[in-house]
């Protein structure tokens, strides 16, 4: 059984647990882009400070990720992210909503359980990839987490360098990061 993986999931799945010291807040990203954002990805690296992502992270694979821009009624610039992924063997997907706040590229989301708001910062965007950092919670408490979005399912060695680097600056040491294999399986249903 492969695990879920992506930003969203990710927070699905480690949102309650507990965690290790957190690492750097986010920043913004100078002149951010929405159309770049925008679109279809694969989700292909990840970082967390959570005990829990050290134990399964050899679980867990690629998936996709669609980023769209929400219907209107959900109110202007928010964006729907849906993430393709397997559970059981089994394709399911799990959409959020995108709130943007008065910072371009920082956006918050209630969580998926309930209950308290999330932040995610799109920190960077290329034409190629897009880096990605959420946080919850306070002192012992708090949840950290970066991930890279690549527009192929295959990235180049230099997005993954920028990923390693990006992490690092965050206070991530390399246990806590990983790149995803592609097992192929979480695209099936979004053909």
């Amino acid at each position: 059984m492969a695990a879920p993986c992506s930003l969203w999931m990710a927070l699905v799945l480690l949102g309650a647990l507990g965690v290790l010291p957190a690492p750097a807040r986010a920043s913004e990203q100078p002149g951010f882009q929405l159309d770049q954002f925008l679109g279809r990805w694969f989700s292909v690296g990840l970082a967390s400070n959570t005990k829990w992502f050290r134990e399964k992270k050899h679980l867990m694979s690629m998936c996709l990720v669609v980023v769209a821009p929400a219907a209107p009624e959900h109110g202007q610039g928010v964006l729907s992210l849906t993430t393709g992924f397997l559970r059981k063997d089994k394709y399911e997907t799990l959409s959020v909503l995108l709130t943007p706040t008065d910072t371009p590229g920082h956006y918050t989301y209630p969580s998926p359980f309930g209950g308290n708001t999330q932040d995610v910062w799109v920190e960077e965007t290329h034409s190629e990839y897009a880096l990605l950092y959420s946080a919850w919670g306070a002192g012992e408490s708090s949840f950290h987490l970066a991930t890279l979005y690549s527009r192929t399912e295959t990235p180049q060695d230099a997005v993954k360098d920028k990923f390693t680097a990006f992490t690092a600056a965050k206070g991530f040491p390399k246990e806590d990061i990983d790149f995803l294999p592609n097992t192929g399986k979480c695209m099936e249903g979004h053909q």
